[in-house]
């Protein structure tokens, strides 16, 4: 990769304390895909960075380094996307948590990150479910995972092989393992974009986070805990690496 590269437009997805006083920083960026670079004393109590190195705040940052892991060496913010809080920083995280785990180092995917920045604002404006759904699709299609959802019979019952990831056509749905099965007319419907229709947003959310569970293999998401956490409590606290 390029020795030196300046002005990149990136978001924070992920930061870990590093040696004393350093972080290790994983970085979703425009051209550059997911990069983690060293952020060296940006955990000292004088240091200017650190007030700038958080999540959400859109960012240009310079970084340099022959290796995977690269130097961070300046950062600014440019701007802001709008307060986070309750359900819509949960539902942020889980969109970084999801970009962290899943996404290749030095994979560019311009799109996705127009996506991104489309989530977080539309999270800062309190809307969340519809934008949340668009994600997850566009981030299955980004990876080129995503099961085709087109030339379906609108009429007819889909279940769903997440093995294989397919769609088979049945007849009727198999008592005791409904979750699989999906309505061709919903599925039409998350093709197209349109989720005015409440079940076809319930739809959209099986569909995506089955794929998802498959990529994931098995590894667990920390904002899943907190989202169910906050379900069963009146208050709720984020605990965030320093």
């Amino acid at each position: 990769m390029n020795y030196r590269i300046e002005r990149q437009a990136a978001y924070v997805l992920h930061s870990r304390p590093y040696r004393d006083t350093s972080a290790l920083v994983d970085l979703f960026s425009l051209e550059y895909g997911k990069v983690s670079v060293v952020c060296r004393g940006v955990r000292r109590p004088n240091s200017k960075v650190r007030s700038v190195l958080q999540p959400f705040v859109p960012l240009h940052v310079n970084w340099q380094g022959r290796n995977d892991l690269k130097t961070l060496t300046t950062v600014e913010s440019t701007g802001h996307n709008g307060i986070l809080a309750g359900q819509a920083l949960i539902c942020a995280l889980y969109a970084n948590e999801l970009l962290q785990k899943l996404l290749e180092v030095f994979d560019p995917h311009p799109k996705l990150y127009v996506y991104y920045q489309y989530l977080l604002t539309a999270l800062a404006e309190g809307d969340i479910e519809i934008p949340l759904r668009i994600f997850e699709y566009q981030l299955l299609k980004e990876l080129g995972v995503l099961v085709g959802l087109d030339n379906l019979d609108v009429t007819s019952y889909y279940y769903f092989n997440p093995g294989e990831l397919v769609f088979e056509k049945v007849a009727s749905i198999n008592v005791g393992r409904e979750k699989n099965y999906f309505y061709g007319e919903h599925l039409s419907a998350i093709y197209q974009g349109d989720y005015t229709n409440i079940q076809t947003r319930r739809c959209a959310k099986r569909f995506t986070r089955m794929q998802i569970e498959v990529l994931l293999d098995g590894r667990p998401l920390n904002s899943r805990s907190l989202l169910s956490s906050k379900k069963n409590s009146v208050s709720s606290a984020v605990v965030v690496d320093k």
